[in-house]
This record gives C-alpha cells, structure tokens and sequence, in this order.
C-alpha cells in the first residue's frame, strides 16, 4: 500500500491525495510535522516539504511530478486529456493554482490563519490577510469566467486543473476564507467537484484547534 505523508490541510497534499482517491489506489496517511525537521522525513525529502509519497518501491517529493506519474503509472480514469494543446491547458492552470493562487492567496490566508499557530510562528499578519482576502475575489472572478466558457476548468473533462484549483479552495473553505455567493458558477463546480468519492476522506479532516465550518462536509451548501 502507498503511504503518503501529508498536512490535512496543505493543498498540494490534498491535489495528490485526490489523485490517488479518484484512481482508487489505497494510500497510508501519515501526518508530517514538516516544520519539525525530523530526521528522518529530511532524509525523505531534504527540502523538508510535504507531500512525500512512498508507492510502487519509490519514494517522491514535489505534489505535480507526483501527480505526472501517478498519472502516467495509473492512466485510468484519466485526469490529463490527450491532446498537446489540452494538457498544456491543464498544466497552466494546475502552476496558475498552485503557484500564482498559492502565492497571492493560500499563503497570505491559511498560513497566516493556521500554520503560524501550528508551527508556534506569532500571530497573523494583519496585512497579509487582508491582502489574501482581497486577492481570492480576483481569482474567483477568473474561474468564473473559465467556467462561462467551459464545463470544467481547463475544457469539457474533469482534470487535474480541478483537484489542483478544489484543493486550494477546499483548505480555504475549512476555514471560511471563500464567499461562494460571488459566482454561482463556481459555487456550483465546486459543488459538482465536493459530492465524488475521492473528496470523502478530505471533507473528514479535522485540525485540532481549528473545528471547520458547519457548511464544510455539506454536499448541498
């Protein structure tokens, strides 16, 4: 069985556990206290980051070139589409989440929120919030425009530009830091992305200390 050493809410972590669920490949979780410097995860993964998998005799750092070969390992069902064009598609938009909504958003509201207290790290930067606060309506606003134009984010299947983009937004909903009344749109893919089976085990996270909203595990919210 694979073992994956995770953060609950670290959305790079969530990208790769939702690959995993969606193709039914059982996974061990195990909880990484990364911040720690463990020994041993270091020798796992010496930039000390999360998420690290150990599948198939290997042992692999990096959330995308997980998902790249969980992918290519396990083709079915697939989460890239076949053509150049698409996957690059998917690709953009899997590093526009992962890097650009990350840096703007996810890095100025969850870790400002969660991590500090986590790691013992100070209180929230009061700027930095309201800098993420301000940053997720832009960003919002552009999936709602994707979403005007497409089925699902980067074309007419389901992709990895999804789970990318649902688990940013899933570790910001546990915390309340998204307004789903802004786009109906996108309220209503995430809400279509919430209700599969590979999202069960992420909606059962729980943080001690940070209990999630009421709305969280609602599949009709």
């Amino acid at each position: 069985m694979a073992k994956l050493y995770h953060v609950p809410l670290s959305p790079f972590c969530r990208k790769v556990r939702l690959s995993l669920a969606e193709k039914k490949i059982e996974c061990e979780l195990v909880e990484e206290r990364y911040w720690e410097q463990d020994p041993d995860f270091l020798r796992r993964n010496p930039a000390a980051k999360v998420p690290v998998i150990r599948i198939d005799g290997k042992t692999m750092a990096e959330s995308a070139a997980i998902c790249e070969w969980i992918e290519e390992k396990y083709p079915e069902p697939s989460l890239m589409p076949r053509s150049a064009d698409a996957r690059y598609e998917v690709r953009r938009l899997v590093g526009w989440f992962d890097d650009k909504f990350h840096h703007e958003v996810t890095s100025k509201l969850l870790y400002e929120r969660v991590n500090k207290k986590l790691m013992k790290a100070g209180f929230p930067d009061s700027g930095n919030v309201k800098s993420g606060a301000k940053a997720v309506k832009y960003h919002l606003d552009y999936m709602a425009w994707l979403l005007d134009h497409r089925r699902w984010l980067a074309g007419d299947s389901m992709t990895l530009a999804d789970f990318a983009a649902a688990a940013h937004l899933s570790s910001l909903d546990y915390i309340s830091d998204v307004d789903w009344n802004r786009s109906s749109v996108v309220k209503d893919w995430y809400a279509k992305i919430k209700s599969r089976p590979a999202f069960r085990s992420i909606l059962a996270d729980q943080v001690p200390g940070f209990p999630p909203p009421a709305h969280y595990a609602d599949l009709d919210f």
